[in-house]
C-alpha cells in the first residue's frame, strides 16, 4: 500500500498553494529548502496549512486537481475547518523548528 498526500501550503502574504505527492515530510522540507526554483521559492510559501491522505494516486491527483480549480475563498473554508487559525502544521508530521 502506498500513502499519497494532496496538501496546502500558505506563505508570509497569504498566498496559497495546492500539491499534490507521495511523501508529504520529504516535500513539505523541499518548500521550506526553496530546492526548487519556482513559485513557492519565489513567493515563501512553506506552511502547511492543510493535509489530506489516501492510498489511491487516482483519488490524491484528482483532488489536487479540484482544489487548484476553487476560488480562493472555497481554499480558505477547506483549510480553516480543522485549521482554523492557519498553524503550521509540519510538526504533526514530525517537521520541528530548526528542521526547515
Amino acid at each position: 500500500m502506498h500513502n499519497y498526500y494532496a496538501y496546502i501550503l500558505s506563505g508570509p502574504t497569504g498566498v496559497l498553494y495546492t500539491g499534490v505527492t507521495n511523501d508529504l515530510v520529504r516535500r513539505v522540507r523541499e518548500h521550506r529548502e526553496k530546492r526548487a526554483p519556482g513559485f513557492t521559492s519565489r513567493y515563501g510559501v512553506a506552511r502547511l496549512v492543510w493535509f489530506e491522505h489516501t492510498t489511491d494516486i487516482t483519488a490524491a491527483l484528482a483532488r489536487e486537481k479540484q482544489i487548484k480549480g476553487w476560488s480562493r475563498a472555497k481554499k480558505i473554508a477547506l483549510i480553516r475547518t480543522p485549521n482554523p487559525e492557519f498553524l503550521d502544521l509540519a510538526p504533526t508530521i514530525g517537521i520541528v523548528d530548526g528542521d526547515d
